[in-house]
């Protein structure tokens, strides 16, 4: 079994440190799914889409997807609207992760179906209800 196989809850952050942070938050809450952090919208659509090194892992998708705002790359809003655009992956559960006030995050007018929006570092409370929400818990 590949690390990438059987993943439920899908981290794309591209700084360490907050996706150590965010892993350590969800173990703190009890969750024992298994988490994959990767470092860009490209590599997670790579994952979600079993393309690249992806194209041998099993066809599970995540439960729930904690997504960065900003990364290189590929951003996280850009992800999210090619994650939307396909109708196997259009329902799988989304938070928004981003270190700017919520109040200035850019939304562009297009619904992607964003499940929460989160300030780095997410609190405990957040996670709990994502989860549940996600149907993890």
């Amino acid at each position: 079994m590949k690390e990438w196989d059987n993943v439920e809850i899908l981290l794309v952050e591209d700084n360490l440190s907050d996706a150590e942070l965010t892993v350590r938050a969800l173990r703190g809450i009890g969750v024992t799914q298994k988490i994959l952090r990767l470092a860009d919208g490209v590599e997670a659509l790579d994952f979600i889409f079993r393309q690249a090194r992806f194209g041998e892992r099993d066809n599970a998708l995540p439960k729930l997807i904690l997504l960065d705002l900003k990364m290189p790359r590929l951003g996280g809003m850009e992800f999210l609207q090619r994650l939307r655009e396909d109708s196997a992956t259009m329902h799988i559960a989304v938070a928004m992760l981003t270190s700017y006030p919520l109040e200035k995050i850019p939304r562009d007018g297009q619904d992607f179906n964003v499940h929460e929006y989160l300030m780095k570092p997410v609190n405990t409370e957040s996670l709990i209800a994502l989860v549940k929400f996600a149907g993890l818990s």
